[in-house]
């Protein structure tokens, strides 16, 4: 199964340039990556990058990344993904920009 990771264009380029990151700001703060399913992600831009344009959407499949991934509950009660290891440029499947399109981050059709 795919799970999805935001990123602002700098968190994206540090990742791109080190191989590894421990994530966002608020990744650093719990200590563990945040990651949202396609059904949370939607939402997940709406509570916490309202308005913010030039983010870069992260796919990694969950499988590999073993033990490391933990599902706990979050927001409403509903299991999140979240990654206790830093997040590496290897996990990651595929990258494109999330666009912010009238106000809305337009996701791409195809996610899983």
């Amino acid at each position: 199964m795919l799970i999805y990771k935001i990123f602002r264009a700098s968190e994206w380029a540090a990742l791109q340039s080190a191989g590894e990151t421990a994530g966002a700001p608020v990744d650093l703060a719990d200590g563990f990556v945040h990651f949202s399913t396609a059904a949370q992600a939607r939402e997940t831009a709406a509570k916490h990058f309202a308005g913010e344009d030039g983010l870069m959407l992260l796919a990694v499949e969950a499988d590999p990344l073993g033990d490391a991934l933990k599902w706990e509950v979050s927001r409403g009660g509903a299991l999140f993904p979240h990654l206790y290891r830093p997040l590496r440029m290897a996990d990651v499947l595929w990258s494109r920009p999330l666009p912010l399109v009238d106000g809305t981050h337009a996701f791409p059709d195809d996610m899983a």
